[in-house]
């Protein structure tokens, strides 16, 4: 019989090939290696993407092992099985934008859907997007070294979850993007079983979405019915407030009960970490994504728990929920100052793993691809690009930088001055109605970049950025929350010199925005009247 204890000897095999193992967690992988000495029954069985062209082994063609596209609208099956027997490993890669063999676009992993339909059932009991299935949320490529799932360099799949099955196992991925899926390489690697023990569960996996959140309602990450064991849990939370999201608990419900009998301490320890979360892998707990500090709008944070040591046991059903509560900046909450125990209302996804005797029942829809993306929190977005026109800059070099982390603006306005005199950028926009909102700049932050002061309609805004560091990324400088009145508006910025470290005084900048407040900093109107140019707040 093949258990939680047999998958975690073929992840470890599978982790040692790809050399991901750090000695400091050894131990903790090596458990169940005792088992390779027990001889099971079974045949080992692989589908894949290969082909082979008998005749002719060396035949170029024996090379195409891959769908070069699936189109828009299109279901590929991955794997279609008979059983019985237990599928032990997924692998997959396809290519992302940007690369020079994607010409015309490529799916993303949050637009292509999975689906695993058990022993010829209509309804999948396993429904997520590919991303999102293998804690790579967002519809963003991240890495992931954990027990049951392995993402080596954010672009090679693998899932060590164990799926029995009686009669079939049916895997397909069906494109719900407007671009193709590129040359999707894949392999299923199962074992052919004569029989399963009576009491062999089914793995199952459930997406879920609240954008945002419902006040009065906990989030539901999976309400399930029948007998079996929850064994894990991705969230992903994108802020629409200030400050940190993460004070509500993990409200989970056993057995129909009316009172949760497992309560937790707040989101971050539910995810086996401590005063908020920091970005990390490891075998049962991590942070593959976290993109900035929590006291930004638009944060997003990407967590993963498996429960593989500490499984939670059902009997007829459970449901695992968690509170939406956290800080809260003053000009948000009712008491007019900030506090750890308010309602909030962010963007929460999720998947639900878990395993059960007999067919799932359905208790959510998963939204089409287009509604999977995070909606826009800018009501004024300014691309940087807009000003390569040499009005707009001072002297110097002008480019338009492309790349992976620029892929919503088509390309960066990179900016490198002739000197410091010359170092300034100008972008105009203009403000239709007076409410409560963000000021922020992104800018690229790189080994040569040079140090700016933002000005708004020739008021000094904030602190100068600095925009040096030694490995370059991509980062939202947060300025100010104001009441901006109607009418046109230029923000400058100027160089004011440069990190000691740096060896210039560029500057990349992908866009300048200012995004939404909750519709309660507008109702409540703290600081409506209050003069921006003679008082600048930026809530944290």
């Amino acid at each position: 019989m093949f258990t939680l204890s047999t998958m975690l000897r073929r992840c470890v095999l599978g982790a040692f090939a790809f050399g991901l193992i750090p000695s400091m967690i050894l131990p903790v992988f090596a458990q169940g290696l005792e088992k390779l000495t027990q001889w099971e029954e079974g045949r080992s069985m692989r589908v894949g993407s290969n082909v082979w062209i008998e005749k002719d082994r060396y035949d170029r063609r024996n090379n195409f092992d891959r769908p070069d596209r699936i189109e828009p609208g299109e279901t590929f099956v991955m794997a279609d099985l008979k059983g019985p027997g237990v599928i032990t490993h997924i692998w997959m890669t396809f290519l992302h934008e940007p690369h020079f063999w994607v010409t015309d676009g490529a799916a993303n992993h949050q637009e292509m859907l999975l689906r695993i339909y058990y022993d010829g059932r209509k309804k999948p009991d396993i429904e997520a997007p590919v991303g999102d299935f293998f804690a790579n949320c967002f519809g963003k490529r991240m890495e992931v070294v954990s027990v049951p799932v392995i993402v080596e360099d954010g672009d090679s799949y693998n899932c060590f979850w164990q799926m029995p099955f009686r009669k079939s196992a049916r895997i397909e991925i069906v494109n719900q993007s407007k671009k193709p899926i590129r040359k999707m390489y894949n392999n299923v690697d199962w074992i052919k079983k004569k029989s399963l023990p009576e009491n062999t569960m089914y793995f199952c996996a459930q997406y879920n979405q609240s954008y945002p959140t419902v006040p009065g309602k906990d989030y539901v990450v999976l309400d399930a019915e029948g007998k079996g064991y929850y064994v894990g849990t991705v969230l992903a939370v994108r802020t629409r407030s200030p400050s940190w999201f993460g004070e509500g608990d993990e409200l989970i419900y056993i057995d129909g009960e009316k009172r949760p009998s497992i309560r937790g301490t707040g989101t971050e320890d539910y995810f086996l970490s401590a005063w908020g979360l920091k970005k990390n892998s490891t075998p049962y707990f991590g942070v593959p994504y976290l993109n900035q500090h929590d006291r930004i709008i638009g944060q997003m944070t990407c967590s993963y728990r498996w429960h593989v040591q500490d499984p939670l046991v059902f009997n007829s059903g459970i449901r695992v929920t968690f509170e939406t509560f956290g800080w809260m900046s003053p000009d948000e909450n009712k008491e007019h100052k900030a506090h750890s125990w308010n309602e909030r209302q962010d963007d929460f996804s999720s998947v639900a793993y878990w395993y059960q005797i007999g067919p799932t029942k359905k208790f959510t829809t998963v939204p089409p691809a287009e509604k999977r993306k995070l909606p826009s929190l800018e009501r004024i977005l300014v691309w940087g690009k807009l000003s390569i026109e040499s009005q707009h800059h001072g002297a110097g070099k002008v480019s338009i930088q492309k790349g992976e982390r620029f892929l919503d603006s088509g390309g960066q306005l990179r900016f490198k001055p002739d000197n410091v005199e010359e170092g300034w950028l100008n972008y105009t926009f203009k403000v239709k109605e007076k409410e409560p909102l963000r000021l922020l700049v992104e800018a690229s932050r790189t080994p040569d970049s040079g140090i700016y002061q933002v000005y708004l309609n020739g008021v000094k805004i904030g602190k100068p950025l600095d925009l040096y560091r030694a490995k370059p990324d991509l980062w939202e400088f947060h300025l100010m929350d104001f009441w901006p009145e109607p009418g046109e508006y230029q923000l400058r910025l100027v160089c004011v010199g440069k990190n000691p470290k740096s060896s210039g005084h560029a500057i990349g900048v992908n866009s300048v925005r200012l995004r939404e407040r909750r519709p309660r900093v507008k109702a409540f109107g703290y600081d409506k009247d209050k003069d921006w140019r003679k008082e600048q707040l930026l809530y944290e």
